[in-house]
């Protein structure tokens, strides 16, 4: 087993994207977010894109068919599709000799999104994180070559810009890691702030870190205004809002409190990711920067709004 079977293997699961990432680029990770103490003998991460189709949009950019996205776009890919590729996946390596480690998106992002919350574990021991270790598979995917993190902290990849959801494997196989990205997606074209129903994506608020020798910078997203007009609080954008009771329940400060229940646990995602992913995608299509094109333009009329 080599590392160009193991990728063309991945692929045949039914990843899109598959690139390698070698253990020593998370040096320098918060102890909460290091995937080295999942599994300390780790010599490799293999990273995994599953695209995100464009037509899941084409309902919420018509205002007639909201369910796609949240849905096929986003359940189906986290909750049903992701995993069964990770199965097989595994079940290659273990059948090679080697231990594999899944990592989906589709666990809860326990630990406040990677900060220890002493209500919800605690160390097993004092060198040790809490459990659950939070990977974070953005990061993760640009460690294994895989694109860049554009300024609305989208993963962009050059084939699908950011239509696409991540998974990773962890395993103790002798991989040869893909280069980083070396090319340029994101112009800063701010459309993905401008876009944005909520205005969650600020112009002038950044976060940097610095991740295998390259310090990446993104924008100091407002996750809680994300949350919530990612699920329909603006008026302008939400055609299941019709009554005060509707509006009322995007005050508080729990999901909970939303209109509509989740979909298969996920958000209704009414907004449409307005900015971060349909503006930017159409932006990165009219530009040329992206490799998966189409032979009609994504926006053909004026877009609606209440």
């Amino acid at each position: 087993m080599n590392t160009a079977q193991v990728k063309e293997y991945a692929k045949r699961c039914g990843a899109d994207l598959v690139g390698i990432a070698s253990m020593d680029r998370f040096e320098g990770a918060p102890k909460q977010a290091d995937p080295r103490y999942i599994f300390p003998d780790a010599r490799a991460m293999i990273v995994m894109g599953f695209r995100i189709f464009r037509g899941c949009l084409r309902g919420i950019e018509e205002g007639t068919f909201f369910i796609a996205y949240s849905s096929m776009g986003y359940a189906g890919i986290n909750t049903i599709y992701q995993p069964v590729v990770l199965w097989n996946f595994c079940k290659f390596l273990e059948d090679e000799g080697y231990e594999a480690v899944p990592i989906p998106n589709n666990f809860s992002w326990t630990n406040s999104f990677g900060e220890l919350n002493p209500k919800w574990s605690r160390p097993v021991s004092p060198e040790k994180p809490a459990p659950d270790v939070f990977v974070h598979l953005r990061i993760a995917a640009f460690c294994a070559g895989l694109g860049e993190i554009g300024y609305s902290k989208m993963f962009l990849s050059p084939q699908f810009g950011p239509r696409q959801r991540l998974a990773a494997v962890l395993t103790d196989a002798p991989l040869e890691p893909d280069a980083l990205f070396e090319g340029k997606i994101c112009d800063r074209c701010m459309l993905c702030a401008r876009d944005c129903t909520g205005k969650a994506i600020p112009v002038d608020r950044t976060v940097k870190v610095k991740v295998a020798g390259r310090t990446l910078e993104w924008a100091d997203i407002d996750f809680d205004i994300c949350s919530k007009y990612f699920c329909g609080a603006s008026k302008e954008y939400n055609p299941f809002m019709v009554s005060p009771e509707d509006e009322a329940g995007f005050k508080g400060d729990k999901a909970s409190q939303y209109k509509l229940p989740p979909q298969n646990g996920y958000g209704r995602a009414l907004e449409g990711a307005r900015g971060c992913i349909r503006a930017c995608m159409m932006h990165l299509e009219q530009e040329g920067r992206i490799t998966n094109r189409f032979k009609e333009p994504f926006r053909r009329h004026q877009p609606w709004k209440l």
